[in-house]
């Protein structure tokens, strides 16, 4: 998994900026062109492209040639792949926090012996 890091540094790096994480939420209705994708926001053809841009590098999305049309599609595998990075980060630190809980309940336990003697 040598390449790893990289594929999701971009996909963290993409998932920061909220205009892109809507951009994925109208995906994940299904295909869009650009047009259709930039229509809630106030911006430009060319700064939703830029957009674009960054989440089809980043591997979040592809996009296909269909005449004229050059429609979106969310690349779901790729969403996979960051949600299986923080659940196992998350299943690391819930472990640790288990522990550290365990751990300063053992010392109250303690102190409250000791303070009894």
């Amino acid at each position: 998994m040598s390449g790893a890091p990289s594929v999701l540094d971009a996909a963290f790096a993409a998932l920061a900026d909220p205009t892109r994480r809507e951009i994925l939420s109208i995906l994940a209705q299904g295909d869009a062109t650009v047009s259709e994708l930039a229509a809630p926001f106030s911006m430009s053809l060319p700064a939703v492209s830029k957009h674009l841009k960054v989440l089809e590098v980043s591997g979040l999305i592809s996009r296909s040639r269909n005449a004229q049309f050059r429609p979106c599609h969310l690349e779901r595998a790729a969403l996979d792949d960051v949600a299986d990075w923080v659940d196992e980060h998350r299943r690391v630190w819930d472990e640790r926090l288990d522990k550290l809980d365990e751990h300063l309940k053992n010392l109250q336990r303690r102190e409250e012996g000791a303070d009894g003697n």
